[in-house]
């Protein structure tokens, strides 16, 4: 399928389908899971003629199997963060350069070129880990920004602000990306700073650290503490390659590789249209090597212009470092 991910970036409206139905029919023969999982339905792949009719795979089962597509050498696993004590998602990568050119492209889809970015990461507990995606992604960015000022900081708060202020009248896009406690315990420390020149982008992710919030009130507290007119978010987790970036407003774009279905919450092989919540399934093509066909444990509801926005999680499903708040 190496022809596949040499297209990637081609996908448009128009083909999306043609490649997801072309995807979808590979891995229901070449994933073991997958295909397992597919034989367990009433109906057999060959009746997908739709992507509104595919069969999504539940997202705990990256918990306790192996989802690959093929036999590729694996050359990184990526682990979800959760709790202490709960079994971690791994996904097995067999080609993290193309994690690399997928991220790094949707990324400058909506932001500057990262070589004129000045990015600050504050991902206290996913850097004090190994296997972090999110980790992985980031540290490529800052690779690539070219920037003396980028880095991760950790325990550095005072110097992180020192840095967003001194570059107040600086070119280039100043971002500072960071897990949602981690954010809120800056706004709180250094609350009336002006960083109204920097985007700040929360990632998601209480962990258990703090009381849930309401995105809107989670978005208020940190405008109100730096003075910035929005608050931009990433959408993305250890099982996808791709992910969807809010500018602002809580509604996510994403790539054109990438596309949000809404599930019946009683039915999961009902798909709505748009404008109707229910659980979130994704098809990110970018999955070319484990998955592409993901059945999550959030909650959403679709516009249709093709943004999203994520409303919570299903009871009792695992807290996840990467996924967005109750709403």
């Amino acid at each position: 399928m190496q022809h596949f991910k040499h297209t990637l970036f081609s996908t448009n409206s128009g083909n999306f389908e043609q490649k997801a139905l072309e995807l979808f029919r590979y891995q229901a023969e070449h994933n073991p899971v997958y295909r397992r999982y597919l034989s367990h339905l009433p109906f057999s792949a060959q009746q997908v003629q739709s992507i509104y009719q595919i069969p999504f795979l539940p997202i705990e089962l990256f918990k306790s199997q192996r989802v690959v597509t093929g036999n590729p050498e694996i050359q990184v696993i990526f682990e979800s963060s959760g709790t202490s004590g709960q079994t971690p998602s791994r996904h097995y990568v067999a080609d993290p350069l193309f994690y690399k050119q997928v991220s790094q492209h949707m990324f400058e889809r909506l932001y500057k070129p990262l070589k004129e970015c000045h990015l600050f990461a504050l991902l206290p507990s996913y850097l004090e880990r190994k296997n972090s995606s999110l980790v992985y992604m980031v540290s490529h960015f800052i690779q690539q920004s070219q920037s003396p000022y980028s880095g991760f900081f950790l325990h550095q708060n005072d110097a992180l602000i020192d840095k967003l202020i001194s570059l107040r009248n600086h070119s280039g896009q100043v971002i500072l990306l960071g897990v949602t406690f981690a954010l809120l315990d800056l706004a709180e420390a250094y609350a009336g700073t002006d960083l109204s020149h920097v985007i700040l982008m929360e990632t998601g992710g209480m962990k258990g650290r703090r009381e849930e919030l309401l995105r809107e009130e989670l978005h208020e507290e940190l405008q109100k503490a730096f003075k910035v007119p929005a608050i931009h978010a990433e959408y993305g987790m250890t099982e996808l390659l791709s992910q969807a970036y809010s500018t602002g407003g809580g509604a996510f774009q994403t790539p054109p590789w990438m596309r949000i279905l809404i599930r019946d919450v009683n039915d999961p092989f009902h798909i709505y249209q748009h404008s109707r919540s229910g659980g979130i399934n994704i098809i990110d093509l970018a999955n070319v090597d484990s998955c592409a066909f993901i059945e999550t444990k959030d909650i959403g509801i679709l516009s249709a212009d093709g943004t999203f926005r994520v409303l919570g999680r299903f009871d009792n499903s695992d807290i996840r470092g990467c996924n967005l708040l109750v709403s």
